[in-house]
């Protein structure tokens, strides 16, 4: 994917469609005082660049646990025994094909990996926890945090007002 500059309409756009994915163009466009096909063609730009991977919903679990029962998250340090670059990513691409891993960050200094996993019940962590990790023979250890409580959950990026010195330079060939 080529690397596009970012001018301040496009930082708004993003910022926006952060907030807000369902915003009609029409209403985008206004909150960033654009045209609405100015707004429509940058959006699509900023899509094919690979700058908005998806467009997802966010659920609410609490508003659900009534109706689907609690479930567990747990987060999950995995610290492997060997660590070159094919075991490392031989791991990796098998927790990111599991659906109830939710994240996977790989870290350093520490564990290898951070994962964040949503299980039903203790029963369903105990079977992921076999099928991904008891399992895998190059897992050395694992330790688990269970959540008692979600405090904030923010996947929104942080994004400047005006764009950075890399995208002016980029703006400026």
């Amino acid at each position: 994917m080529e690397q596009i500059p970012l001018d301040s309409i496009d930082l708004q756009l993003l910022e926006q469609l952060q907030r807000d994915a369902s915003l009609s163009n029409q209403a985008l466009a206004a909150r960033v005082h654009v045209s609405p096909p100015t707004c429509l063609r940058r959006v699509k730009r900023l899509l094919d660049a690979g700058l908005i991977e998806r467009q997802v919903a966010l659920l609410s679990p609490d508003r659900l646990a009534p109706l689907l029962g609690h479930g567990l998250t747990a987060l999950v340090e995995v610290t492997l025994d060997r660590q070159d670059a094919e075991r490392l990513a031989a791991f990796e691409q098998r927790v990111a094909a599991d659906d109830a891993v939710q994240q996977c960050y790989r870290v350093s200094p520490g564990p290898d990996f951070v994962l964040v996993v949503g299980a039903p019940d203790m029963p369903a962590y105990l079977a992921l926890a076999q099928r991904l990790f008891t399992s895998d023979a190059n897992v050395r250890n694992v330790k688990a945090f269970f959540s008692i409580k979600r405090s904030k959950f923010e996947p929104r990026l942080p994004l400047p007002l005006t764009p950075g010195p890399a995208s002016a330079a980029s703006a400026a060939r």
